[in-house]
């Protein structure tokens, strides 16, 4: 089953909600130690994007930060309860979108995030992800990815059984779940990406990445967009035509 249509139709909206909910302590701990990463990276940039913004647990908490942030996601019903949470946030908007192929004009957002394990989560490809990120940022803007780090594998393991025990997601397929690769019996799968293959993503658009682990849980890529060279410019948008 692909990913996206089971963010659509299995696990949207109050079902997402409920997966953050029955989250335990040290899961808890990675998902704040990333949103304050965000936050540190992003402080006071005037048009910020989150790919794959669900019901806007992250916007909500990244928002004083940043003069206007806009989210999308796949799921109209993610974005539906979005909308209704974060209504007195007046920087918040939100739009029905595939994260690896928007609409959004060229370099407009200073800085874009995509943030836990997004890239593997969207089930989208991952080149096409990254260079539409890079396509819709400014010049000089920031981008940051996250997946897991290999340390927190048990406790991301447990969470994901826990999310499978309540109904959220399928029966977890034991054998075929290893080494950062969720599989359930449904078909829903979800791998991670290590900080070799962000930078391999991104020095293919001619770009240099940082890798940062944080908290001991998280694996971030950050890249500033630097000038877009004439080869560059046409690697983005060959990626970008591709998309449509």
């Amino acid at each position: 089953m692909h990913k996206g249509t089971y963010y659509e139709d299995k696990l949207s909206a109050d079902r997402l909600l409920k997966c953050y909910e029955i989250a335990p302590p040290r899961i808890r701990q990675y998902l704040d130690a990333e949103i304050q990463f965000v936050i540190s990276n992003i402080q006071n940039a005037d048009l910020v994007l989150e790919l794959g913004c669900g019901y806007g647990r992250v916007m909500k908490a990244v928002s004083p930060f940043a003069s206007t942030i806009v989210g999308n996601d796949i799921s109209r019903a993610s974005l539906e309860l979005a909308k209704s949470r974060l209504e007195p946030y007046r920087n918040c908007r939100m739009v029905q979108m595939d994260a690896s192929c928007m609409a959004f004009r060229s370099g407009v957002f200073a800085a874009v995030f995509c943030i836990q394990n997004g890239i593997s989560a969207f089930g989208v490809d991952k080149k096409r992800l990254v260079a539409e990120a890079v396509r819709v940022t400014k010049n000089g803007g920031t981008i940051l990815f996250s997946s897991y780090s290999p340390k927190v594998w048990k406790e991301r393991l447990d969470w994901f059984r826990m999310q499978s025990q309540n109904g959220l997601l399928g029966e977890i397929d034991e054998e075929k779940t290893y080494s950062g690769t969720i599989v359930c019996k449904d078909g829903f799968r979800v791998t991670t990406v290590s900080g070799k293959q962000f930078t391999m993503l991104f020095r293919q658009l001619e770009l240099d990445a940082s890798i940062i682990e944080v908290d001991g849980s998280s694996i971030f890529c950050k890249v500033v967009k630097k000038n877009e060279g004439s080869e560059t410019h046409q690697k983005l948008t060959a990626h970008s035509k591709a998309n449509q």
